[in-house]
């Protein structure tokens, strides 16, 4: 006769447990951002700059100047804040070999979803306060009239947003698992593609016949469209809906896709030895 000597953990318990570690990769991530300070402000001032210059050719424009400011400045603002997502979530696998905690992380008792979910959630937040600057920086040099926006349905579409590039960044991020010596760049490569075709300076019209369907798939592309409906015609939420379901469409299929990808790879790169390897 044999005697169950483990303690029985609640399924409250347990989720408790798995709440506390997705809090602890946000508390993790804010200090090696405070660790990393002088990064941030350097990384920070250049976004604000090169925003900043992208919205002056838009002023030395001399037709329709202040809709042309306006335009850019949603795309610039709008980029900044999915681009953090990106790069944070997309190159966790980086940080990891960069401070050597890689093999620590990937082997505690915690849940791939919860250990994603933990990253997903400091990204968001860390994309709202480095847009919150640059937007304060626009606020302070422009003259922005926002009277006739729907602030409201521009949240929703940036919310949809957020769950989509949420997704992509899981996607993504299994590069540098595959890749140990250039996976990190490759990621770097994956957004500036975006950036591309995205229409984030300008409208996806302009762009060559064959590039543009690549513009369907990217999610930016409809963040940006919905955002700038929603800032600079007033459209109401019935009307950004056509920007709203494919964002929505593309984070539920790739959140989930992405965690269980994020696993098998995990578990590929574990059996062949590219876990820690740096190069």
């Amino acid at each position: 006769m044999t005697v169950d000597v483990m303690p029985k953990v609640s399924a409250g318990s347990r989720l408790w447990q798995e709440v506390r570690a997705t809090y602890a990769f946000i508390e993790r991530n804010l200090f090696l951002m405070r660790r990393y300070w002088g990064w941030e402000v350097a990384f920070t001032v250049y976004t604000v700059a090169s925003s900043l210059s992208v919205m002056y050719i838009g002023k030395a424009q001399q037709a329709d100047q202040d809709y042309l400011v306006l335009y850019l400045g949603i795309g610039t603002l709008v980029w900044s804040y999915l681009r953090s997502i990106f790069s944070i979530i997309s190159e966790m696998i980086a940080w990891e070999r960069w401070e050597g905690t890689i093999e620590y992380t990937m082997m505690a008792p915690v849940s791939r979803l919860t250990h994603l979910l933990g990253v997903s959630l400091f990204s968001v937040l860390y994309g709202l306060v480095r847009s919150a600057f640059l937007l304060g920086a626009i606020a302070l040099l422009f003259d922005i009239d926002l009277a006739g926006a729907n602030l409201a349905g521009a949240a929703l579409v940036l919310t949809a947003g957020s769950l989509s590039f949420i997704g992509v960044g899981m996607m993504a991020a299994v590069l540098p698992l595959l890749f140990t010596e250039r996976g990190a760049e490759m990621t770097f490569v994956l957004s500036s593609v975006l950036l591309l075709v995205s229409g984030v300076y300008y409208p996806v019209a302009v762009l060559p016949g064959w590039m543009q369907p690549a513009a369907r798939v990217s999610p930016a592309t409809y963040v940006l469209e919905g955002m700038r409906a929603a800032i600079l015609d007033g459209a109401p939420v019935a009307a950004l809906w056509p920007m709203l379901w494919p964002s929505l469409l593309i984070g539920l299929l790739t959140i989930p896709a992405g965690v269980l990808v994020f696993s098998a790879v995990e578990r590929y790169a574990k059996r062949t030895g590219r876990l820690k390897r740096s190069g």
